[in-house]
């Protein structure tokens, strides 16, 4: 078995922030948790458990007040499509740009993942057999596929998905072989997506 080193070293994490936050009021990327802005301290948690991280994101600029030169950015060309559209285009130029075999997609509005428990995660990596290009979170019977891991053997499943006018990822995770992360009870706090100012409240 792999160390948990060289484990780490196989994963990248890429950090969707492309979302209007239109439930939220306000750009949620920006909302302070426990004084650091939601953005930050999603990628804090991605670099603590992934050799690189990048953000994908149709505004730079904006967020680069924020995290700095720590993360790199790739600019979303088709904003407003979705995350499937946008996790397609950011493992893409991913691949083309360093050698990867796993891909950490995050949501940018998940405050409250645990670090330990996803480095747990990603050194179960090393066990799953070939034929599996996911391994995502199942909470309640539904994935929870902004906090999922993925080979980068999926692109060529997922470019014909979304060519077929694929959007969903429950629809197309139910398509490929995928394995489940059971996370349940108060594990499952560590996927709550802050949407709205209620969810806020939950944290």
């Amino acid at each position: 078995m792999l160390n948990k080193k060289k484990m780490k070293e196989k994963v990248t994490a890429l950090v969707l922030a492309g979302g209007k936050s239109s439930r939220m009021g306000e750009d949620k990327a920006l909302i302070s948790i426990e004084g650091i802005p939601m953005l930050q301290k999603v990628c804090q948690t991605a670099a603590a458990c992934c050799e690189s991280v990048y953000i994908l994101t149709p505004w730079p600029e904006r967020y680069h007040k924020i995290v700095g030169d720590k993360y790199e950015f790739l600019v979303e060309l088709n904003p407003g499509n979705g995350p499937l559209v946008a996790f397609f285009q950011g493992l893409w130029e991913i691949k083309s740009r360093q050698q990867v075999e796993w891909c950490w997609l995050l949501a940018c509005d998940l405050p409250c993942l645990d670090k330990e428990k996803v480095l747990f995660w990603i050194n179960q990596l090393c066990q799953v057999e070939n034929r599996f290009l996911a391994i995502v979170p199942q909470n309640q019977g539904r994935w929870e596929p902004l906090c999922g891991f993925y080979s980068v053997e999926v692109l060529s499943s997922l470019e014909n998905f979304i060519e077929q006018g694929g959007r969903s990822f429950q629809k197309w995770l139910s398509e490929i072989d995928t394995v489940a992360l059971p996370v349940e009870g108060e594990e499952g706090k560590m996927l709550l997506n802050c949407n709205t100012p209620e969810d806020l409240k939950l944290v």
